[in-house]
């Protein structure tokens, strides 16, 4: 079974189940369109999904011909429409799960008043609906998987999701932010998974909102937020549309904004920020060993330079008789105390960054390879630094792109300083004391209510399967419980653990 197929146990439904149930299903999402209208004396109703359905076909070779050529046929029936529009394989149906699944595909149904329980079936499916050249994700590449990132149309976003997830509980809620702007903000969420606490607790936050311009999700990201003084993230922003349409099945809210090519989602927990969907797409012993990476990458990015201080400034006993020699010698000529050294490289690997995410991506690559190494050889034969913390600072630095999320790489980059100073002021009591604040702030902090160290804190043994290590998926059928889904499985478990080999 596929990461992100929807699993729900099937109802027995009524053969005769009546059609007007599903449009009321259907009617919750707001890119659900009813039109209702006489032509010719014949009352008529035209349903579809404006975020799936292609308007020029829509217009041009339905509601035209409709409305031009039922007048001339009076005793007109829904079986009679494949002589008046032009559209190949006009099906008519009684069947609300067949009529159901069509619409959900870019299907267009259209009723009679007088064959209530019939609709007729007219394909406008949307193929490439606004997409461009360049829709590739950019800052969440992944070597393995689909490649198609958000664009700044939010239509075309809510195409993109519905094409992925063809349920009819999938909902879209639209509301306008900005006095100004007048943005368009959409919530999105599977009705029947998502916790209702949580959708209350977001649309009424976004309706709270009293902001004059909104020009992108990352200004939502701060008002949303349930802390804004903290320098970590606390909703995921995505450009990347699979790892948006896994937070909907796992059963969080999607916030989609106009002219942004990212999403916001949550509850969001801290250990999210380090999974890649990639994992997903590899096997699972690879996925983990990736992921494990990931996480070593984070602690030894903020941890080894803020060590190196505290070594070499008030433990030079725990330093290896074999590596004393190396050390002493590198660091004869640098006039600077360690805690100096260590910043003067720190701010030099910022600047690099900066400049480089600031100039043109071909001009940003020779700048960083060329400023990287004559700034480091110049540095260490001007004795301003050590050879050996170099290496620990660029090996750092290294360490910090790891993060597949970009905001909690700037977050991993800037905390790295306190650490400095703390290791500085009191050397490994200091580091310890600055993991212990940390930790007590991260553990104070939340995300729509929500702890963010979830499952850690408040531990959840159950949701450990796919936190540090990535669970085969016949592990995973379960959604995160300490997100209160509605539904508990994603797919049926049993079935997925059964091998499918048949012995002839």
């Amino acid at each position: 079974m596929g990461l992100f197929s929807f699993w729900k146990k099937k109802k027995k439904r009524s053969p005769q189940r009546p059609i007007s149930q599903l449009w009321e299903t259907l009617r919750q999402s707001s890119d659900f369109v009813e039109l209702s209208f006489i032509v010719g004396g014949k009352e008529l109703s035209i349903y579809y999904f404006d975020s799936l359905v292609d308007p020029q076909v829509l217009q041009e070779r339905i509601l035209c011909h409709l409305q031009n050529d039922i007048p001339k046929h009076p005793t007109v029936r829904l079986e009679d429409l494949q002589q008046i529009v032009p559209i190949q394989r006009i099906e008519v149906s009684e069947d609300a799960a067949l009529i159901e699944e069509k619409v959900l595909k870019g299907f267009v149904a259209v009723t009679f008043r007088g064959q209530p329980n019939k609709a007729a079936l007219m394909s406008a499916a949307a193929e490439n609906l606004g997409l461009r050249e360049n829709n590739d994700s950019e800052n969440e590449f992944s070597v393995v998987g689909p490649k198609v990132g958000f664009v700044e149309n939010v239509g075309v976003n809510l195409h993109l999701i519905r094409r992925q997830v063809v349920t009819p509980n999938l909902v879209f809620r639209e509301m306008s932010i900005g006095s100004v702007s007048k943005t368009k903000v959409v919530i999105a969420y599977i009705d029947g998974v998502a916790n209702p606490e949580v959708v209350q607790t977001v649309t009424q936050r976004l309706e709270s909102i009293r902001f004059d311009v909104v020009f992108d999700n990352a200004i939502l990201d701060q008002l949303l937020a349930d802390n804004s003084r903290t320098p970590f993230p606390l909703f995921i922003s995505t450009e990347r549309i699979d790892r948006a349409v896994y937070a909907l099945i796992s059963g969080q809210v999607v916030v989609l904004c106009d002219g942004s090519p990212y999403a916001l989602v949550g509850p969001s927990a801290i250990f999210d920020f380090f999974t890649s969907p990639e994992d997903y797409y590899l096997p699972w012993v690879l996925g983990t060993f990736f992921r494990l990476i990931r996480f070593f990458g984070v602690v030894f990015s903020v941890l080894a330079s803020p060590i190196y201080v505290a070594v070499l400034t008030y433990h030079y006993e725990m330093i290896p008789e074999d590596l004393l020699g190396p050390i002493i010698y590198s660091r004869s000529n640098v006039p600077f105390p360690p805690v100096l050294e260590v910043l003067f490289l720190e701010i030099t690997i910022e600047l690099l960054r900066e400049a480089g995410a600031r100039l043109p991506t071909k001009v940003a690559q020779t700048l960083g390879i060329v400023g990287g190494i004559v700034i480091g050889q110049a540095t260490v034969d001007a004795g301003l630094t050590s050879t050996i913390l170099l290496i620990v600072v660029a090996l750092a630095a290294l360490a910090s792109f790891t993060t597949p999320i970009f905001k909690m790489s700037n977050t991993i980059r800037f905390i790295r300083f306190p650490f400095i100073l703390f290791a500085a002021f009191w050397g490994g009591i200091g580091i310890i004391f600055a993991v212990c604040g940390l930790l007590i702030h991260l553990g104070r902090l939340q995300s729509f209510g929500y702890p963010y160290l979830l499952p850690f804190y408040p531990f959840r043994v159950r949701s450990f399967r796919d936190t540090f290590i990535r669970s085969p998926y016949s592990e995973t059928a379960e959604r995160p419980m300490f997100l209160r889904p509605r539904s508990r499985f994603r797919y049926d478990p049993n079935a997925a653990k059964q091998k499918r080999d048949i012995d002839e």
